[in-house]
This record gives structure tokens, sequence and C-alpha cells, in this order.
């Protein structure tokens, strides 16, 4: 029993202890004041008898006071700037004489705020630096194109944003529809002329309203190579928020036709590029990069042999099933998971493969089947359309979610007799979903196969939201890999052997959805399915 005592006695200790040592800290503020007396001075710069709002640099400087005060909030303009100091310097240039409030919070103890509002006129008058006019002008005069050959060169997002996070047009996306012949030369007089070869592009609302002649609308709601004549305008720089705007004072646009105030805030800018926004008749934030610089050279951007006479194409106009003259199947899960351990089951289901509005669709999705997890398809040309030399164009979007590996590629037609890699292969694009905004194209054969050196990538941040046009040049000397027809990857061996070059025999063509495998990798849990839509495909010799 004596134990027993000395146990319960240890115990409540313990608890004592405890207790103790949860209790909650008070902690004392003191009174709590909020602060009294609050004074604002206004300094605005060169205010003299002259010049009652200012010398036009619209800089302003305010000093808060207050007993008690700890640090104040000085709020303006759109801005909420914080001051511990009480001090607080900035420009207000709007342009012209403007009223402003502002109003200034000053805190206490344990956030006890007191406030006060002002109400100042600033006069400013923008004067536009140097740099700005050189990149506009020059030393008279400059003209300056829409950079097409750009990513992004239109675009769309909110009208408060700086981005075009919702659309970006890939490069030439719009080519052939009015817009990238356009010329437009700012000259230091202040006017601007814009030669438009008779035809622009744009939205059909705005181009009506304000050219005043009706035509064919696309199902976009555009007109495409709209007659408008050459035309001569003004143009004038300001900085309302300190961002830098420049506004034509007539219909001057920036390649696409929006409507809107036609001004243009120049978000970035280079010696010889400008990207801006501006806000359309439909709220929206309309994006445009300008560029000062010549017109890329063919040999800067065309491939070393041209093809342009078509020879095989489909274009997925008919519902349904694809055309079987065109097209054939691979069915099952192939040796080893068609030698990548991927995990689909192919199939020609109208589940897994069909054309409806317009594109042919390639669905993979997660379903139990024939011992599979995952089901989809590969379509093949196969003895039905085989070719040697020769571009391949196909305009496709492509489906998103860990573990897709959605592929365009080629292979050899030799391939029964011959085998892989000594076949060849030509991968026009692959993409994986683990990787999403990047897309490769890769050449294999017997000097390089499976994880092969003979490959190239480049970035297509919007490719599983936007179509693109996904390409391959093969010609006798080399291989070239394009999207929205700008070279990313050229394969021109030095020595061509048979080991390097299986590339002077017919190949037959590929279009599937993989699912996993060794280059797809792991497959999200949450996959449903997820489908590659395609536009066209067309061949050229």
């Amino acid at each position: 029993m004596k134990n027993s005592r000395t146990f319960y006695k240890t115990i409540f200790l313990i608890i004592t202890i405890l207790m103790v040592s949860c209790e909650e800290k008070e902690y004392e503020f003191g009174d709590i004041v909020a602060p009294t007396n609050l004074q604002v001075t206004v300094d605005i710069q060169g205010l003299d008898t002259d010049n009652p709002y200012g010398d036009g640099t619209g800089k302003v400087s305010l000093t808060a006071s207050a007993s008690n005060a700890i640090t104040y909030k000085f709020i303006y303009n759109g801005k909420e700037e914080m001051a511990p100091t009480g001090e607080l310097t900035d420009s207000f240039s709007n342009e012209g004489i403007n009223s402003y409030d502002v109003t200034v919070l000053a805190y206490g103890k344990a956030g006890a705020s007191s406030s006060k509002t002002i109400q100042i006129e600033v006069f400013s008058e923008y004067v536009a630096p140097e740099d700005l006019l050189e990149m506009l002008y020059g030393d008279g005069e400059k003209t300056w194109r829409i950079k097409a050959e750009s990513v992004g060169h239109f675009g769309v997002g909110p009208a408060d944003g700086i981005s075009a996070d919702w659309w970006s047009a890939g490069a030439y996306d719009k080519a052939g529809l009015g817009a990238y012949d356009d010329r437009i030369t700012f000259k230091s007089d202040g006017t601007v002329t814009y030669v438009t070869n008779e035809t622009i592009y744009g939205q059909s609302g705005p181009l009506l309203a304000d050219f005043g002649t009706s035509w064919d609308e696309n199902s976009n709601g555009e007109y495409e190579n709209y007659p408008v004549s050459d035309f001569t305008d003004t143009w004038s720089l300001t900085a309302p928020n300190d961002q830098e705007t420049l506004t034509f004072d007539g219909n001057g646009f920036h390649g696409f036709y929006v409507g809107g105030d036609h001004s243009y805030q120049i978000i970035s800018r280079t010696d010889t590029e400008m990207f801006i926004k501006t806000i359309g008749n439909d709220g929206l934030g309309w994006f445009g990069i300008l560029t000062s610089e010549d017109e890329p050279t063919n040999e800067e951007t065309t491939v070393d042999v041209t093809y342009s006479n078509l020879i095989w194409s489909d274009e997925f106009d008919t519902d349904g099933a694809p055309d079987s003259a065109k097209w054939t199947y691979d069915i099952g899960k192939g040796s080893d998971g068609w030698g990548n351990n991927e995990s689909q089951y192919y199939t020609n289901r109208t589940d897994n493969v069909t054309i409806s509005e317009g594109t042919l669709k390639i669905t993979a999705k997660k379903e139990s089947y024939e011992g599979s997890e995952y089901t989809s398809a590969r379509m093949k040309t196969q003895d039905l359309f085989e070719f040697t030399h020769g571009r391949v164009d196909v305009r496709a979007k492509l489906p998103s979610g860990g573990g897709t590996w959605p592929a365009l590629w080629m292979l050899g037609a030799n391939f029964d007799t011959t085998g892989w890699p000594a076949c060849g292969e030509i991968d026009i694009m692959e993409h994986v979903g683990n990787e999403e905004g990047t897309v490769h194209g890769s050449i294999h054969n017997t000097s390089s196969s499976g994880a092969t050196v003979n490959t190239g990538e480049v970035t297509v941040s919007d490719a599983t939201s936007e179509f693109h046009v996904y390409s391959v040049n093969w010609s006798e000397d080399e291989i070239s890999f394009l999207v929205d027809d700008e070279i990313f990857y050229t394969y021109s061996p030095d020595t061509k052997d048979g080991d390097t070059w299986p590339f002077d025999a017919d190949q037959f063509i590929i279009m599937n959805v993989a699912m996993g495998g060794n280059f797809g990798g792991a497959i999200d849990a949450s996959f449903t399915e997820a489908t590659m839509e395609v536009d066209y495909i067309r061949v050229y010799q």
C-alpha cells in the first residue's frame, strides 16, 4: 500500500505539472486606442503660381502622421501601398489634369485604425522615353509586321491579364486569311501608314461596323480576306498608370481586327519587338506580337526539298468508321505490350475509333477488356498506302492525362521480312501526358533504336487544348520534323548506309494512343479516358 500511495502522489504531481504547462498565456496589449490627429501633407512636384497642378511629371510626395500610429497605408488610383514611415512618393500619370482620391489609414495597437481621405489635382504630361521612340520609328520611320513565325503572335485572354491565357495562335496558324502581309509604318511626325495589300482579317462585327462592307463570315464569326485598301492614320503614346500605351486615332490595329478604342498596352518590348494587348468590342484582351525584323528567308524556314503535289489524304469528313480502303488496324495486346510494355488492348470498336463532327477521334479508355485494363486504337495504312520520300502533314489535338502516349509515325513497309529496327521508323510526333507540353520527333534504325539518340523535342504548351500541324519532310538526304511549319529537328547522318539510312524504301503511316509503357510512364490513377483528334492527314510528293 505504501508503494501505491507513492505511485498516486507521483501521478498527481505529473498531472499538476501538465496542467500548469498547458495553461494559455494571456497577452497584454494595454489600452487599444486608434490613432488620432491624422494629418496628411501633399507635395506636388513643380507646383507654384504658374503651375498650380505641378510641372507635368505627375510626381507627388505624401506624408502622413498621427498620434499612436505604428504604420500607414495609402489607397489611391487602384493601388494600395504600406508605408511604415508615413512617407510615399509616386507618379500620378493619367495624362492631363486629373483629380485623385487618396485614402490614408493609420494603424495602431492590435490593428486599431483611423482614416482620412483627401483629394488632389495633378497635371501629367507624358514624355515618351527616347528608347521607346527609337524602337518605334528609329531615324524617322520604321515598318512593322505581325510576327507570324512565332507561337502566340495572336492570342486572347482576360481583359485585365498580361498574357494570352485562353488561346494562342501557332506559327503561321492564320496563313492566307489576309493578316500576314500587312505592314505598319510608324513615322516620327505622328502618322502611320497601314499597307493591307487590299485585304485584312478580323472579327465580323467590328469590321462591319467600322468599314461597312458585308462579307462571308466563317464559323468563328470572322471575316477572312476582308476588302480594305491601304490607309493612313495617326498615333500617340501615353502611359496611364505607368503602362506604356500606343493608340491609333482611327482604325489602326495589330493584324487581327477586334474594334475597341484602338489603344494597345505595350506589355513588353525589345529593340525590334512589341508584345501588345488591346480590349476588343467583346470585352476580351486580344494580344499580338509585332516585329520590325525582316521576314525570315526561305533558307531559314524551309526544308531542303519542297513537296507540293498532294498524292494521298484523309479529311475525316464522313461520320462513322474510318475509310476501310485507307485504314486497317492492329488488334490486341501485341508481344510484350507491343514491345514497349504498354498497357492497352487495341480494338477497332467505335468506342475507341470513330469519325464525328469533322475529326477522327482515337480514344483511350480505362475499362476491363480481354484481360487488359485499358483499350485504345492503332490504325495504319499498311498494304493500302505506302510511299517513299515526301511530306506528311497531320493536324491534330493531343490527349491529356498521365500515362497517355499518342503517336503519329511511320514504319518501313518491309517490316514483316526485315524486322525492326532495320526497316526504319520515323516518329512524326510523340507526346506523353506525364510531360505535357513537350512534343518529340525521332528516328529509329539499326544504328540507334529504343532510347534513340536521333531525336529532337519542342515545346507546344497548348498541344492538348489546340490543334497544331505536325509534319515530317523526308527527302533523299535528310528528314526534318516540324510543328506548325517550324523545323525543330533534322536527321541527316554524315554516312548513309544500311544502319543509318534505311529510308530509301516505302513506309506506311500509323496513328495510335498507347497507355503507359517504357515511354508513356506511370498511368494516373484517376484516368478514365482521353482522345486524340485528327482534323486531316495529307501526303505530298
